[in-house]
């Protein structure tokens, strides 16, 4: 009898789905249930794949990935979610464990976990500990902008930006969501317990993948810690021990020619915070993959919570 970890990838032809069976290659502890490209879109066979795993990995749309959830009738059955859908319903783990032992344990014991969306993962990795340490009031009224690589669009758009012929637009960086309703704000308020939503700005560049996220702050309004030794202090304090958060010296960027590439962490699955700034105004950037701590690469660590094993087996650190 094997004793591997049956696991169902529920849309393994996208590209958070792609790259999760990319970080299984060389696994023996997992034994992988593909589905036919033809049954991909097949209820019933989708059904019994859910219901015959030990874990299934959502990489669909909101509504598909809600519907894979109805379809679950084994109560031993964990679903590790990938979409949006459920990282702030009530009953399902929110998949970023370096946040508290809470958080950790949640995800170990959980039968419905919910993957961070990658805008999202950069923004509360900054923002969760300046609230919940009593830097930064909730009230506070958080604005924050983003990079990343085309990659994060999907399959349309990155056959858009791989195209041999596109539009000149295409070459230079786009801003998108201009009607302040992106889909990861939701969980951009909520997890660090904000009473407002942010004031968010991405924008999607034409290299594949990679991003930055970055929080401005005024120091006049923090509680305390108003320096920016001293939040950078903070920072280190609360992720010290984490495998795949690194909290950068002080001056780390002076190396980068004091830039933040959007494309610095493709293919890496940790997550690199930069504090700078000066007395007055506080500059908090994450950079890291979307389809690594912003998706495939927080999946897998999840899943292997989940399972007990180290938290980065099959990911690049």
């Amino acid at each position: 009898m094997s004793n591997k970890t049956k696991i169902f990838i529920d849309g393994s032809e996208g590209t958070t789905g792609l790259r999760i069976y990319e970080r299984f290659e060389g696994r023996e502890d997992i034994e992988l249930m593909p589905i036919s490209s033809e049954l991909r879109k097949d209820i019933k066979e989708r059904k019994r794949l859910i219901n015959e795993s030990d874990i299934t990995f959502l990489c669909l749309p909101d509504a598909a990935a809600i519907e894979s959830v109805s379809l679950v009738e084994n109560e031993n059955v964990k679903i590790i979610d990938t979409s949006t859908a459920h990282r702030t319903e009530e009953g399902w783990a929110y998949g970023f464990p370096e946040l508290s032992d809470a958080h950790r344990k949640a995800i170990a014991a959980g039968k419905r976990i919910a993957v961070p969306g990658c805008y999202a993962t950069g923004f509360v990795s900054l923002v969760y500990p300046m609230v919940t340490e009593g830097i930064l009031p909730a009230d506070y009224p958080v604005c924050s902008f983003g990079i990343s690589g085309y990659s994060g669009g999907g399959k349309k758009m990155i056959a858009a930006y791989e195209a041999p012929e596109k539009p000149a637009q295409l070459n230079s960086p786009r801003e998108y969501a201009l009607s302040q309703s992106h889909k990861h704000l939701k969980e951009m308020k909520k997890i660090p317990g904000l009473l407002r939503e942010p004031l968010f700005s991405p924008i999607v560049s034409g290299y594949y993948s990679g991003m930055v996220v970055s929080v401005p702050i005024y120091t006049e309004f923090l509680q305390k810690a108003k320096a920016v030794e001293e939040v950078h202090q903070v920072l280190e304090e609360f992720y010290k021990n984490e495998k795949f958060i690194q909290v950068m010296p002080l001056g780390a960027e002076e190396e980068s020619s004091n830039m933040l590439a959007g494309n610095a962490c493709s293919g890496w699955d940790g997550l690199r915070i930069f504090v700078t700034g000066n007395k007055d105004r506080i500059l908090l950037s994450s950079q890291f993959d979307n389809l690594g701590k912003g998706a495939s690469g927080a999946a897998v660590q999840c899943l292997n919570i989940a399972l007990g094993c180290e938290e980065d087996k099959g990911l690049c650190l």
